[in-house]
């Protein structure tokens, strides 16, 4: 018998949620073969088979909390033999019209008319995804699934729920009983009536709230803000963006301007791009720039790492794969660590001025919003210009008032002037 543990999670992380069993008890398991997947606050691990055999025991249940080295699953190696039948036997009873009927029991009228493969334990699904179908009343075996191995994303649920209805004759004759399958297929959340839903946080969920107080509880918090007329950026990015895109293979955003531009600033100001340790400051002559990125488990930043040694493109690269790295649920330990200044990004959500929160331990984050047309004055005159209101939060027990402001300015000199950033 071989026991499958909790592996070591990363730095700093002890605990972290089942978030789905891939394999059932008594699953034939071959060598490499993902079992369960964990969430931590930071990332998603796969835990797979390192012996073949057949899974006889799952020690925990999707949404359990465990620690590093706890008992996960059981493999015996030894009844590869007897694993064989199961799965085959369990196949030529799904199409047997006594079976499903027998196993749809609980929802007997939604039951005929789901074809093979459709169960519940056959469709998988990210537990957002199920929380959404569960509310909005949606079939999950009817949602493809874009996300990695097919599995149902909530922004599949979500695009499935803005198409028109679907013809189903054969549920035509029972209205009333489709929607009562999905309400019972997300085991996260507890009704509590009509008009509320309760569901347990996730371990990243409560690890994010967590680490937002520790950041404001630890730091001496403010907030300064300035605005940018992006009229240059704009220009540069449409006379640039076919033709990079094109010959490079990179769609040419804002951001990579916006990074390039708060490297050159934190070279000027380093102690923005500085931390605290104990009664010392920590300068850092490097900067991996974090960008926050918003996916359907929670806010993560990942690194880019020595940014400010990079070009815009291979920053822009750089920015797209681990934009889609997050949001595949593929990012590593590395992705997320060693951060030292942070970009976050409201505007994409049409936040027209916000205060930032710090990524403690870092000291400062730069906060971009909505680009909107408003009017201001140049040399005399009222005109009407795309504006950008920026916000930098930063510590103040390291950071001084003075040294915020002219490391935001700094940042709007280059932005409105983007042909200084190649000079510098």
């Amino acid at each position: 018998m071989t026991a499958i543990k909790v592996p070591p999670l990363g730095e700093s992380i002890v605990e972290a949620t089942v978030s789905r069993w891939l394999k059932n008890e008594g699953d034939a398991i071959a060598v490499g073969d993902t079992l369960v997947e964990l969430e931590t606050d930071k990332i998603t691990v796969e835990v797979p088979a390192m012996t073949a055999g057949v899974l006889t025991k799952r020690a925990h249940a999707e949404g359990d909390v465990v620690k590093v080295d706890d008992l996960l699953a059981e493999i015996d190696e030894g009844a590869g033999g007897k694993a064989a039948p199961a799965p085959a036997a369990a196949a030529t009873a799904r199409p047997a019209p006594p079976e499903p009927a027998t196993q749809a029991a609980p929802v007997a009228p939604a039951a005929p008319t789901a074809p093979p493969g459709n169960d519940a334990t056959d469709v998988r699904a990210s537990p957002a995804a199920q929380r959404v179908a569960a509310e909005r009343g949606i079939d999950l075996a009817s949602v493809p699934g874009t996300g990695r191995g097919g599995v149902v994303s909530k922004p599949d649920v979500i695009e499935r729920a803005a198409e028109p209805p679907r013809p189903e004759p054969a549920r035509a004759a029972q209205p009333q009983a489709a929607p009562s399958a999905p309400r019972q297929a997300a085991p996260s959340a507890t009704p509590s009536g009509d008009r509320e839903t309760r569901e347990k946080m996730t371990t990243r969920r409560k690890r994010i709230a967590e680490h937002l107080l520790e950041s404001q509880h630890a730091t001496a918090h403010l907030t300064t803000f300035n605005e940018i007329d992006m009229s240059a950026v704009i220009a540069v990015r449409e006379r640039l963006k076919e033709r990079i895109e094109k010959e490079h293979g990179v769609k040419l955003s804002f951001m990579p301007f916006f990074v390039k531009a708060a490297c050159l600033a934190l070279k000027t100001h380093p102690v923005v791009n500085a931390q605290i340790d104990g009664d010392s400051i920590v300068y850092k002559h490097y900067v991996n720039m974090g960008i926050a990125v918003a996916s359907d488990a929670g806010l993560v930043v990942p690194n880019i790492k020595d940014a400010d040694r990079k070009g815009m493109l291979a920053v822009a690269r750089d920015i797209t794969e681990i934009a889609k790295r997050a949001r595949d649920g593929k990012l590593t330990m590395d992705d997320l660590t060693g951060g030292t200044f942070t970009i976050t990004n409201g505007g994409v959500f049409g936040s027209l001025v916000s205060t930032p929160i710090l990524n403690y331990p870092q000291v400062g984050i730069l906060g971009l919003h909505k680009t909107q047309d408003r009017p201001i004055a140049v040399n005399g005159q009222v005109v009407i210009r795309p504006m950008m209101y920026v916000a930098l939060s930063y510590d103040h027990r390291v950071i001084d008032g003075q040294q915020a402001v002219l490391f935001l300015v700094r940042v709007k000199e280059l932005m409105e002037d983007p042909a200084s950033m190649l000079i510098d």
